[in-house]
């Protein structure tokens, strides 16, 4: 299937958008997507996949293979399928910057078109931004876990499929990845690739010195020596020690790389032989099966670690199987001005927020972030430097705050895509990158934090609250789960 068929959808929506074809339903519909719970029991989130989504939207379409496929269906009608022959989207997206470090029941994004292709584009945008930011999030996890140093996203051979790699290698590169193992992606995204050898190339020779000597004379400015295929202290690291000896006095310098075993020993005990050896600039990069929670101990017992390779815990998402971003109706216009809508339920976390929408980031006089803030889209209810307001908790219950912004308050939801056509030029995966450290650096150390973060506070303008109300109250009595 290409990249870019519009069949990567739910069939449902399909199903529905038929029914609406043949219902006449022309109405302009706003959906939003949003997300109701950190993963890995985290304080942050990282935005990612927008470049993709916007590249991938913006060529969504039905092939002549596609409709003859839905043809042998036979459950649609002849005039809805004409009607997919021509399918393009059309509509606007408006989109944080991607890189932003995110909060549950914020937007992240929000489509704007006929009720048709808002729904048909439905899978194809919670596919890409769900997967993205959950590897974008894991991976800016393990890079602070590491006191912001080297990671090298190995995980090609552990990742779900082809397109899982793909985009788990691009999303790894925003949340802080130095690079990857996978050279495609290194082509593809422009991310520098990364490796070192693999216990074949060593067990390929009658020694291990001959296996490193070989290595290093291939590649003397690159050569990492693998130390544990016999034993590490014993065997490995002696032979790397004379190999990396030769380097030295070729001016070139070397690493070692471990595997297997107690990572804080081994590494501690390979630094004291080094620099008894006096190859002080010898580097140590370790591997097996890493996570933040293994790192961030590492580094706080002083691990003499220089860079750290982590596979199957980052682009899998070790610890949250899914991210939970959602994409819900917040209003149709089937008139000059939109009718806000909302879904209603007994469990207060699963009530939406109605309306169209902006999302304030407010700031102190320092620049830090202090709140979030979901306003109506419109002049009226639009944050201004210098204003007091009262802000209360998106789930509409008691819980307010008093703040007048002292600092700055930054709308994030900017338009990226206008009547179906991109709006100027996607920064670069470098850029993204770049972004993120900075966007991380205005939010306080205890919102970053593994175990038991701060909760950053993400709430509602006292106009969206009174909607909100508003509309609870007028289907009391309809709310379901």
């Amino acid at each position: 299937m290409m990249k870019d068929s519009a069949l990567f959808t739910d069939f449902y929506s399909l199903t529905m958008a038929q029914g609406y074809w043949k219902n006449n339903r022309k109405e302009r519909v706003f959906f939003e997507m949003f997300f109701r719970y950190q993963p890995f029991d985290g304080g942050y989130s990282i935005f990612a996949g927008l470049g993709t989504l916007l590249e991938r939207l913006t060529a969504f379409s039905f092939s002549a293979e596609d409709i003859t496929y839905l043809e042998s269906l036979r459950t649609f009608e002849d005039g809805f399928i004409d009607f997919l022959k021509t399918f393009r989207f059309k509509g606007n997206l408006f989109a944080m910057d991607e890189g932003t470090v995110v909060f549950p029941y914020e937007p992240l994004l929000r489509v704007e078109g006929s009720l048709i292709e808002c729904q048909i584009i439905e899978g194809l945008l919670l596919n890409i931004i769900n997967f993205q930011t959950l590897i974008a999030t894991k991976t800016c996890r393990i890079w602070l876990a590491s006191g912001k140093g080297q990671i090298m996203e190995f995980g090609l051979r552990r990742a779900q499929g082809f397109d899982g790699a793909m985009s788990a290698s691009r999303a790894a590169y925003i949340g802080g990845a130095t690079g990857t193992s996978n050279t495609f992606a290194g082509k593809t995204f422009g991310i520098p690739v990364m490796g070192t050898m693999a216990h074949s190339w060593i067990m390929s020779f009658d020694s291990e010195e001959e296996a490193f000597d070989a290595y290093a004379s291939l590649y003397p400015f690159k050569s990492i020596f693998l130390i544990d295929t016999y034993n590490t202290l014993k065997s490995g690291l002696l032979n790397a020690i004379k190999s990396g000896k030769k380097l030295y006095v070729q001016g070139k310098n070397f690493g070692v790389r471990l595997d297997s075993g107690d990572i804080q020993y081994l590494s501690t005990e390979v630094r004291k032989r080094l620099d008894s050896e006096g190859l002080n600039k010898a580097y140590i990069t370790v591997s097996n099966d890493l996570d933040e929670y293994i790192i961030e101990t590492l580094v706080k017992d002083k691990a003499p670690v220089n860079s750290w390779g982590v596979g199957t815990h980052l682009v899998t998402g070790a610890g949250a199987s899914a991210f939970t971003g959602v994409y819900k109706l917040a209003a149709i216009q089937t008139t000059a001005e939109p009718v806000s809508v909302m879904k209603v339920s007994d469990n207060p976390e699963k009530t939406t927020n109605p309306g169209i929408k902006q999302v304030w980031r407010v700031r102190d006089k320092s620049g830090a972030a202090v709140a979030d803030v979901l306003s109506m889209d419109s002049d009226d209810d639009a944050l201004k430097q210098g204003q007091s307001y009262c802000f209360w908790h998106h789930s509409t219950d008691y819980r307010h705050f008093l703040h007048t912004i002292e600092g700055s308050a930054e709308p994030l939801l900017k338009k990226r895509i206008d009547c179906g056509a991109l709006i100027g030029k996607h920064p670069s995966l470098a850029n993204i990158k770049a972004y993120v450290a900075e966007n991380l650096d205005s939010f306080d150390a205890t919102y970053k934090r593994l175990l038991n973060p701060h909760m950053y506070k993400v709430s509602i303008t006292e106009k969206l609250r009174n909607l909100k109300l508003e509309l609870i109250q007028k289907h009391s009595g309809n709310a379901e789960d």
